[in-house]
This record gives structure tokens, sequence and C-alpha cells, in this order.
């Protein structure tokens, strides 16, 4: 976990806080479809069980892969040069099927920053980064910016609404070497070209959305530009409604890493947050966020430290990810009090070459994507206790 170092790693701990429910059983078990055989992610599936995330080709490049109905395409790069990468990062919830990521262009970057993408993609030569939104009729396109270098792009909702965050042209004093220009959370579209930047907490001067659902409600980061991957610009978890920010207060008080991964259409938030002390961002637990209840830290698998709740559906089912010590990956789906590890409820014949290491997504009907230790991307569809198989 600590290897990732940013909005997916998932560092949890014993973090004061109300934590919800304890480890035990669950009724139902999972039919796993193997996606792709070797080094490729599953990180998004929507309600039609379209799923998006990376693949890696023989040359070594990633690309951004979209798997449907029983066949893989390729989604390519902004680019033409042969290395380049792309990737699918963050769950894509719309029906329309439009994907939105992250890819490297043949531009070169006049300020070697590396950028947010850098953390996602090789990036040895220091290209330059734009989010994405591609469609079957016109392919990939690439997002504007602020007028600043580099773009980051998350998650679409169906009014072809796309969040994510573009730099602009202020040279920030904030900015943490190599990250040279200031950045905000933004919302692309509906139409093609338009960019609008989302007011920030007062005093806060950068930030990131993460994740719109299709009432347009958003959620994100702000704080200092720090270096373009959480930490100090993850001073304030925020959730934006017409607009307007309101921050979304972690208990403990840490003022780093708090940072939601996704909102499903009920309004609830699920992520992870900053611990007192661990600016590094070593020990962040998950939590869930919901007008009911507020703020409430999930609970961790038996003698895990560290944890990210990474996607929550209408029926407030919770997958993420966490780690022990040793840095052991084990997957996790949090349901009605219950924090269960994901490996224990596959049934025989998976295909797996090796155990589930990463929950990145799990739909409305409780299909779930995400990785394994050996690089395969699957699906897992839910066998209900006592359903016919």
């Amino acid at each position: 976990m600590r290897r990732l170092s940013w909005i997916l790693l998932a560092a949890a701990g014993c973090a004061p806080g109300a934590y919800l429910g304890a480890a035990g059983p669950a009724a139902t078990t999972y039919q796993v479809t193997i996606l792709s055989d070797a080094n490729a992610q599953g990180n998004s599936v929507n309600d039609f069980g379209l799923v998006a995330g990376s693949f890696t080709l023989p040359s070594g490049a990633l690309h951004a892969s979209l798997w449907a109905y029983g066949r893989q395409l390729d989604l390519g790069t902004l680019g033409s040069g042969a290395g380049l990468s792309s990737r699918v990062q963050w769950p894509v919830k719309n029906l329309l099927g439009l994907i939105s990521g992250i890819s490297l262009t043949d531009a070169l970057d006049p300020n070697q920053e590396g950028w947010s993408c850098g953390f996602f993609l090789n990036n040895p030569g220091f290209n330059v980064c734009r989010g994405f939104v591609w469609d079957a009729l016109g392919g990939m396109r690439s997002l504007p910016t602020l007028g600043g270098t580099n773009g980051f792009a998350t998650g679409t909702n169906d009014l072809a609404q796309t969040v994510g965050w573009a730099e602009n042209t202020v040279h920030d004093p904030t900015c943490i070497s190599p990250q040279v220009l200031q950045f905000k959370p933004v919302v692309w579209g509906p139409l093609p070209g338009q960019i609008q930047a989302l007011a920030l907490p007062g005093g806060d001067t950068s930030g990131a959305a993460t994740a719109i659902n299709d009432r347009g409600e958003i959620v994100g980061i702000s704080g200092t530009c720090g270096f373009a991957i959480g930490g100090p610009t993850g001073k304030h978890a925020v959730l934006w409604q017409n607009g307007e920010p309101t921050v979304l207060v972690n208990p403990n008080g840490a003022p780093y890493w708090n940072t939601p991964m996704m909102i499903n259409e009920r309004g609830d938030v699920v992520g992870f947050a900053g611990a007192p002390g661990d600016a590094a961002g070593n020990f962040t637990p998950p939590f869930m966020w919901t007008r009911a209840a507020g703020w409430v830290f999930l609970p961790l698998l038996a003698g895990d430290i560290a944890g990210a709740a990474t996607s929550i559906n209408a029926s407030r089912q919770v997958v993420g990810y966490s780690n022990d010590a040793a840095g052991n990956l084990h997957p996790w789906i949090y349901e009605n009090g219950v924090v269960t590890n994901l490996n224990a409820l596959i049934e025989p014949g998976s295909g797996l070459t090796g155990p589930i290491a990463l929950l990145f997504d799990i739909n409305d009907e409780g299909v779930i994507t995400g990785s394994t230790t050996t690089g395969q991307a699957f699906v897992a569809t839910p066998v209900r206790a006592g359903s016919e198989r």
C-alpha cells in the first residue's frame, strides 16, 4: 500500500472516531469472470456491466481498456508515440458509454513536473498528461486545462459532465517541487470544450474533483498545491452542491489525505482520511459519510493496518482494499456493518491464478471489478444464498 502513495493509497490505522461493525460471515458468494490474464486492472463497472481500466501491451506501454460483452477494446492514447500510456483510473458510472481517464501526449512538459499522472503512468520523458473522454463514435478526445499544462479526468455522469483537476498558469509558492503550477477542481462538459473551475473553501488554493453523480453532486479534495497527488492538497474533503463547497469534517482533525473516492446517487460518500501525525499518508483509515450519520470510520479486516474505501453503490455496499504491516493487500466488501475479505467468498473454479488484491468499483447490481496479485483483471458477480446456480 505504501508504495502507491496517493489518492488510491490505502493506509489506515486505529485513528479516533466511530468505527462501524466488525468482521463476520456474509451470505453472498461470487462467481468470477477473468477479463485479462496478466498486467491488467479493472477499475470501473457500470450498471450495464461495462468494465474499464487498463492493460499492458507487449511493448510495456499501458493503455486504457474497455471490456464489453465479452470483448476487449484498446482505447489508445492522446498521442502517436508508441511508448505513450493511458488508463482509466477512477470508476466511471454513466450509462452513456462515455469513458474518462488520463493519457500522455506527444507534447513535452516544459516544467517537468511529473504531475498527478506520474503516479499511475510511466513517464520518463516528462510528456504532458491530459484528461480524456472516449466514446464509440469519436474515440478519445483531450480535455482542456485552465491555461496550464496538465489535467486529470476521473468520473463522468449521465449528463455528460466529467470531473477532475487541471492546472492554471499560477506559479504557486505552496507547490512542492517538482510541482510548479497551481491546479483546481474542474467540471468539463456537457458540451465539448467546456470547462469550469469549482470554488474552493476559504483559504485553500488548489484541489481536485474525484467523482460526480447524476444530481451533479461532486466530491473531492482541497488544500494547498503540494505535490499534486494528495497530502496537503487533501486538507479538506469537500462536497460540492450547485457549485458550492461544503467541507466534510474528519473528526480526528488530520489536515491531510482526506480524500473522497466515490459518491453514489443517494449522496453517500466513501474514501480514506488522514490520521493525526501521519503527514506521509501511511496510516489513513477508510470512511463513509452520509447525511444521516455524518462521518464514520469503517472497520478493517483482522490484522490489517491500512485501508481505502474505493466505491459505494445505491445499496450502500462498499468495496475497497487494505494491507497488513508487511504490505500484503486484501480486498474487502462492507455491508450491513460487516467487512469481509472477498477472497473468502469466491466460488470454486474461478480461474484466478492468484488471490484478489484490489477492488476498485461495485455497481448497483453488486458486480465488483478489480485485480489480482498476478495481474488479472476480473469481475465478480454475486450469487445470492439459495439462488439457482
